[in-house]
């Protein structure tokens, strides 16, 4: 145990934001570089190394959350890295991006703040980089067998890491012109610089994993051919397919999915693009959706210099505290001031929006909503309560529907879905073809960073003993399945 009175001791303290007159005017990541540095190990320290450790079940990855804290208290980076990268491939990701569960279900949460598990985790691992202790793991041997791995999220990242340390010849392909899926073209600079990508990859290349992008399987490359041509596939296709609002005015000009309007603005600080086609500088922006991907439009938006910001959310204003529906360790749905929301804006809950209004020239200028309730298990207008507001650019942030696996890789593979319209898989991720696997939201739905590293990571498993008989893999330390979603 780190400290026997830590928790009694230290109050919860977090990262520091930059100041928001200075972060709107750049894309660096908002948080004060170093400002953990003084703070984390006695955060650490509060860690009460619980004989059941919920943490570990609120985790998908199992990370083994209390032996690096305690490696942290001591200053034992080195052996807190090693911990850490036991479970986790990019734990500098899940650091940044995670909603952290495994917070939620911190036992010292019952009663007061939870430890800062997330702040741990990524100072362990940017104080590893900066030391030099993560370095290639490259196998001693090669196995004589090959896998395709089809898209380069988290996922599929995390298993092409996996199976390359196996021995086996991996080759991950992405359709986009950069590795990286989601991470790289759906989250926002400022959430995380994409120098924590580039460096990964770095590392996995010096490890033996092949990287192909500009390759769309299903449509560049046929499903079967690829099957012939390796001796697994690993499918790990991340959610694209947004969830569309089919109201009047939908077609309007400046009304985008938030995933055609984020991946340009990225792109812009790739150097790919000077100005992004699709600005909010000088415009009334209306995002629609209340959760993490609306949070990153409204940043995204108030560093393009937008005239005003407003979200919108159809559900009510969530509780400040658990309801006795989310009791602990649940994951509760809380009420969450971004790093985005600190910038300004307005957030509106308990709206619906009926209808778009244009000008003369097809371009969206108004958006008209009503406020809702829940009334007998159903959503219901409240009359009175319509009205108009600008909207000069809109982004549809409601969630995914699913992946793009099903325009061609389904058929062409000849793949069964699920009840809910994913890939059908058994418990090693096989689908029914033999050789062919599925990890991530292509068979889970849309989900969160870190069930797509712990499915990469299984799903890893489950190829290796399929090309092997068995498997050097490490078994996945995980909850029972549950689904946690955003």
């Amino acid at each position: 145990m780190a400290d026997p009175k830590g928790f009694l001791t230290a109050d919860r303290e977090v990262a520091r934001t930059r100041p928001v007159a200075e972060r709107v005017r750049d894309w660096n990541e908002v948080y004060v570089p170093g400002s953990l540095l003084p703070i984390i190990s006695k955060q650490a320290s509060r860690c009460m190394d619980c004989g059941i450790p919920f943490c570990h079940n609120g985790c998908p990855l199992g990370n083994l959350i209390p032996e690096w804290n305690d490696y942290a208290y001591r200053d034992d980076w080195q052996a807190a890295s090693e911990r850490l990268h036991a479970t986790n491939n990019f734990p500098e990701f899940t650091g940044r991006l995670c909603p952290a569960p495994c917070e939620s279900a911190c036992v010292l949460g019952i009663n007061q703040q939870p430890v800062t598990i997330k702040n741990v985790e990524v100072t362990i691992v940017d104080k590893a980089w900066a030391a030099g202790d993560v370095t290639p793991q490259p196998p001693e041997r090669l196995s004589g067998k090959t896998v395709a791995v089809i898209g380069s999220g988290p996922a599929g990242l995390a298993a092409a890491q996996q199976l390359t340390r196996a021995g086996h010849t991996v080759a991950v392909y992405e359709r986009a012109d950069r590795i990286g899926g989601l991470l790289r073209y759906g989250i926002p600079e400022f959430k995380m610089e994409k120098r924590h990508i580039n460096r990964r990859i770095e590392q996995m290349r010096a490890e033996g994993t092949k990287f192909r992008t500009e390759v769309e399987i299903g449509r560049d490359i046929d499903a079967a051919k690829l099957r012939k041509r390796y001796d697994a596939v690993v499918i790990a296709a991340g959610a694209t397919t947004s969830r569309d609002l089919p109201v009047p005015g939908r077609d309007l000009k400046g009304v985008h999915f938030a995933m055609e309007y984020l991946p340009m603005a990225n792109k812009v600080q790739e150097g790919d693009l000077t100005v992004s086609p699709i600005t909010a500088e000088g415009k009334h922006v209306v995002v629609i959706g209340g959760g993490d991907t609306g949070a990153d439009c409204v940043g995204t938006a108030h560093r393009q210099g937008a005239a005003s910001v407003t979200q919108l959310e159809i559900m009510p204003r969530p509780g400040e505290e658990r309801s006795e529906g989310q009791p602990w360790p649940t994951f509760p749905m809380l009420y969450k001031v971004t790093s985005a929301h600190e910038e300004g804006g307005e957030r509106v809950y308990s709206v619906s929006t009926t209808h778009f209004e244009g000008d003369e020239d097809g371009n969206v200028q108004w958006l008209h909503l009503v406020e809702v309730e829940f009334a007998g298990g159903k959503l219901t207008q409240k009359p009175g309560t319509e009205r108009r507001i600008p909207a000069q650019l809109v982004t549809l942030a409601m969630g995914f529907t699913g992946t793009d696996v099903k325009n061609g890789l389904v058929e062409q593979f000849g793949l069964e879905l699920d009840a809910r319209g994913n890939v059908a898989r058994d418990a090693d991720y096989a689908t029914n073809v033999p050789g062919v696997f599925v990890a991530g939201d292509a068979g889970r739905g849309q989900s969160l960073i870190v069930w797509a590293i712990a499915e990469g990571r299984s799903a890893a498993r489950g190829v290796d003993r399929y090309l092997t008989g068995t498997s050097t893999l490490p078994a996945p330390v995980r909850p029972a399945d549950r689904a946690l979603t955003v």
